[in-house]
């Protein structure tokens, strides 16, 4: 990528390299990687020769390549194929800048754009998928508990429905028994009402004798 046509200077402590206009620009737009290594100082910068058609057929070559090796994903949101496309577009802008300064960086304010634009879909994609995750978890949560209340209502309304039968049968008993004591009142009623007859009719049977015996 942009490290591809890169140059690498080997500095002693103090020691410096001549930087030329383009470089110095470069270097603005595609800052320069340093590192430390056996008591050196390395500095990697990117390369300031002009690219050619070919140059360019290649990248896109290279490219291709990454995404089939990296395994990028063709849609949605990947991160290796994001990367990849970062890469190149640099590469794109190192190469426009060497030959037009000005087109390399309207392309640097458009990568930045693009960029800017990037982190706020994603920063609002996370907090999409955070907000998402919360409400299901609450959802869930909510469901757990109205599951929980359903089962309690359902144990309420068995005891509720054995009291119910268990009051019905007392009902049907208490019945029973006020029949069966109505049914021996009426019947000792009856009996009695029966023998007052009789006495009465003794009475009278006996009165109507005792008249005749006096005539």
């Amino acid at each position: 990528w942009r490290r591809r046509r890169s140059r690498c200077w080997r500095y002693s402590g103090d020691g410096h390299s001549p930087h030329a206009a383009p470089q110095e620009l470069l270097n603005i737009i595609l800052p320069p990687r340093e590192w430390e290594e056996a008591q050196k100082l390395w500095v990697q910068e990117v390369s300031t020769a002009p690219s050619t058609r070919r140059d360019v057929v290649l990248l896109q070559e290279q490219l291709d390549r990454q995404l089939q090796q990296r395994q990028a994903r063709e849609t949605g949101l990947c991160p290796v194929r994001r990367e990849l496309y970062t890469q190149c577009f640099d590469e794109l802008i190192r190469q426009t800048t060497v030959s037009c300064a000005e087109r390399g960086l309207l392309l640097l304010r458009v990568r930045d754009e693009l960029q800017l634009t990037l982190s706020a879909y994603q920063a609002l994609y996370e907090s999409s998928v955070a907000f998402g995750v919360r409400k299901a978890l609450q959802a869930e949560q909510g469901k757990i508990h109205l599951e929980k209340r359903i089962a309690e209502l359902e144990e309420e309304n068995k005891e509720l429905e054995k009291q119910v039968s268990q009051e019905k049968a007392k009902c049907e008993a208490i019945e029973r028994q006020e029949t069966e004591r109505r049914e021996i009142e009426e019947r000792k009623h009856s009996e009695e009402v029966l023998f007052l007859k009789r006495t009465n009719q003794q009475l009278k049977t006996q009165l109507e004798t005792i008249i005749a015996a006096k005539s």
